[in-house]
């Protein structure tokens, strides 16, 4: 039976519908001290899995709550999928005295779970700060499907870190070149972008990354590439988290179309992640 987080309720039903499994009955609450209560009421089956992002502190306490439900209502095998994983980019210590956020709320997941599955975390290294089994989904492909028609299609990363993920989307669209930005970080915050040496102008560019947080470093490489004559800038990502403004900051610098899954549901989660993630959870 599958098991929604608040968040993740879409692609739980997409999962569900792939499966071609149940999907539970769950009941979200909160308190008036501000507590949060996630319920499954009537949940009757041997086995659960809990498809929940946690793009926030509530989120991860929801899903701690789903995965102590189930199993008290009598679940004994427990997968808990986590499209988006919240403070994966916590990953080391960065300063004396830090926490590796990361290694916390992987430990307190892993407490409650007999699987866990992830999709595109920041790094496929926070995968051994769980003490259960996991399995890492790329759903980067999916990102070539709402993209069509493209002209002279140039699919690049925002650095040389993550050129994987534009070559993934490339191969999948099927067409085009892949390059990657220099990124300079100058001083804290500021961040230069230096165009690729591929030549873009009059091209289709889509820059592609695992995750769109602020949109800050996205938006000086599509104002980049604006400015140089590109055709159309898209931006293609597998978690749209767009905090705060940044949408604004995309849109200003002269984005054509943001692209990305249901990893985190948003306007712009075109595609769903339900079609890759569903045979590893056949397994």
């Amino acid at each position: 039976m599958l098991v929604p987080g608040a968040s993740s309720q879409a692609l739980a039903a997409a999962l569900a519908s792939e499966l071609g499994e149940s999907l539970a009955a769950v009941e979200y609450d909160r308190f008036p001290d501000g507590e949060t209560l996630a319920a499954v009421p009537g949940f009757d089956a041997d086995t659960a899995t809990i498809v929940a992002s946690t793009a926030s502190n509530d989120a991860y306490i929801e899903l701690l709550q789903l995965q102590d439900a189930v199993r008290e209502a009598g679940a004994e095998d427990v997968t808990t999928v986590i499209p988006y994983m919240g403070y994966a980019r916590q990953d080391k210590a960065f300063e004396v005295g830090h926490p590796i956020s990361a290694r916390a709320v992987a430990r307190a997941v892993s407490t409650t779970t007999d699987r866990v599955v992830l999709v595109n975390p920041h790094e496929d290294a926070v995968a051994d700060f769980f003490d259960a089994p996991v399995d890492i989904v790329d759903a980067a492909g999916q990102l070539a499907e709402p993209l069509s028609d493209l002209h002279d299609p140039l699919f690049l990363s925002p650095d040389d870190g993550a050129i994987d993920i534009a070559e993934t989307v490339r191969d999948a669209y099927g067409d085009g070149e892949t390059d990657y930005f220099e990124k300079v970080r100058k001083s804290g915050t500021d961040v230069e972008i230096t165009p690729s040496e591929t030549d873009f102008e009059g091209r289709d560019v889509v820059i592609t990354d695992d995750i769109i947080a602020t949109g800050t470093t996205m938006s000086k490489a599509v104002a980049v590439l604006t400015a140089g004559g590109a055709n159309r800038v898209f931006c293609a990502t597998v978690h749209p988290l767009l905090a705060r403004n940044a949408r604004t900051k995309l849109c200003r610098a002269g984005i054509e179309r943001i692209v990305g899954t249901d990893t985190i549901e948003r306007e712009v989660s075109a595609v769903s992640v339900a079609p890759v993630v569903a045979p590893v959870l056949e397994r």
